[in-house]
């Protein structure tokens, strides 16, 4: 695992664009003294454009009753993590979900089935801000443990090419949750960054020897869909505009032209409920 969290602490590591830090810096202040590290990810980073689009990070904090000042966030936190919220600071717009240090480490792990973080974490990721050295060193921990997870969860095959893997395993991780994206997206986040994953590789495949992941893909495909469905109504309460985003993230994403009706706007948990079965349909959510 060393060789593996050697990579992870220096990819964490890299420049980012100044307004993102900046970004990340805004985000842990107003939850400060809670705030542990924030981490930046997502398809901005990948494609390295910020204007126009929604960041994403990841709030990390040292427990949810010292994050909120209103106990039924804490409690929807801790039973369906993460909580997500719009942001906006400098001109840019982001979403950023909320995790305790310890949810963190647990869900990039093989104890959980759910593929929602360790699927995103073993992708590149940057830790933008951390409270201190301590706080850094556990963010790195835990995302070193998210590609093993990942590739123990897709059990490599005799004679599979590292690439091969890698994609067959993100396709796996999408299967699992509600996504608006083309059907070659898994393959095409491994395709962008080649060399990343031909570097991780080795030293993850050697972690993801020694575990044993937590479940089966009928499961998580059961249980991420089902979590995605419950953290979408749980977002309708903390996430302004949250209708309009995920609106136009699968417009985005699926080339369809989804208009949403102002009834659906003041009610997004009732919005989403009416538009899944057309969604699920048509192919434009999966």
């Amino acid at each position: 695992m060393s060789q593996l969290r050697a990579l992870v602490a220096e990819e964490l590591s890299l420049p980012v664009d100044p307004r993102v830090t900046a970004m990340a810096e805004a985000i842990a202040t107003k939850y400060a003294p809670a705030s542990r590290a924030v981490l930046f990810y997502g398809s901005c980073l990948r494609q390295k454009q910020l204007d126009g689009l929604m960041l994403d990070f990841y709030l990390i904090v040292s427990d949810y009753r010292a994050a909120y000042g209103k106990r039924w966030l804490a409690l929807a936190n801790r039973l369906i993590p993460p909580n997500v919220f719009y942001f906006e600071h400098d001109g840019l717009a982001a979403k950023y979900a909320v995790l305790s240090e310890a949810d963190f480490r647990r869900l990039n792990g093989p104890e959980t089935s759910n593929v929602a973080i360790w699927a995103r974490f073993a992708q590149p990721s940057r830790l933008v801000w951390a409270t201190d050295e301590r706080a850094r060193e556990g963010a790195i921990d835990a995302v070193a443990r998210a590609a093993p997870t990942l590739l123990a969860a897709a059990g490599p095959r005799p004679g599979e090419a590292p690439f091969d893997l890698w994609r067959r395993a993100f396709a796996l991780t999408y299967s699992a949750e509600l996504r608006a994206e083309r059907k070659d997206r898994a393959g095409s986040v491994v395709d962008v960054e080649p060399e990343r994953y031909e570097r991780f590789t080795g030293p993850a495949l050697a972690a993801a020897r020694t575990l044993r992941a937590h479940g089966n893909w009928t499961w998580r495909r059961i249980e991420g869909k089902g979590l995605n469905v419950l953290r979408l109504a749980k977002a309708s309460a903390t996430f302004a505009g949250g209708a309009d985003y995920i609106i136009w993230k699968i417009n985005r994403h699926a080339g369809t032209a989804i208009e949403l009706k102002p009834w659906q706007r003041r009610h997004p948990l009732l919005a989403g409920l009416s538009l899944l079965p057309r969604l699920l349909s048509s192919g434009a959510v999966r």
